[in-house]
């Protein structure tokens, strides 16, 4: 995978003035970004996020998942630590992209979990990449990350690639009842781990 580095700019938001990198696969055109706060290359375990794109979650505040919380609770905690990095990958709906996640979703409302609307449509459950990340985040200057995620497959696809997870943080949010479904399957098919989420650990 060829991974170019583009530019940098300032990036003010509610909670803090972020430095954003933006980043371009050059086989795909695929568009990848990462906020920085703070020092990350200092060589201690950053605290960190790695955000798939949710168009529906993140932009229009769809109740269906937990992305657009978990998104602003990312940001927050980074900039209550004053140091951190977030990377925002261009990997819509676990990889099948926006349509496809629509479809999914239509699927969904029939009757289908988020698993078996991905199978319907002949994907495998998840079809996330994380070798990007490697990438960019050694173009950071990043190797070792406390990381915010609910899923250990997200720990084993950086580790893959090179980069230590020297904690996992859970980042539990955004449980209401349009998603509790949907975050049940997560844990109970995907593998996440979300006590909340799950009916059993009530």
């Amino acid at each position: 995978m060829t991974v170019q580095y583009i530019a940098s700019a300032a990036l003010p938001t509610p909670w803090g003035t972020f430095d954003i990198h933006a980043f371009e696969e050059r086989d795909t055109g695929k568009e990848h970004i990462a906020l920085t706060l703070g020092e990350v290359d200092s060589g201690a375990p950053v605290l960190a996020r790695v955000h798939s794109e949710c168009l529906t979650g993140d932009a229009l505040f769809s109740l269906r998942c937990d992305c657009g919380f978990q998104l602003q609770s990312a940001l927050e905690a980074i900039a209550e630590e004053g140091r951190g990095v977030l990377l925002y990958l261009r990997q819509e709906g676990r990889g099948i992209g926006l349509i496809n996640k629509i479809r999914a979703y239509h699927l969904q409302d029939a009757g289908a979990d988020t698993v078996e609307a991905n199978q319907h449509l002949g994907f495998e459950p998840d079809l996330r990449d994380y070798a990007v990340c490697g990438v960019m985040l050694c173009h950071l200057g990043v190797s070792r990350l406390r990381l915010m995620t609910n899923n250990p497959r997200k720990v084993e696809g950086l580790t893959h690639v090179g980069i230590e997870v020297a904690e996992r943080v859970p980042i539990e949010t955004g449980l209401n009842p349009h998603n509790a479904g949907y975050l049940a399957t997560k844990v109970r098919k995907l593998g996440h781990l979300m006590g909340e989420a799950d009916p059993d650990q009530r």
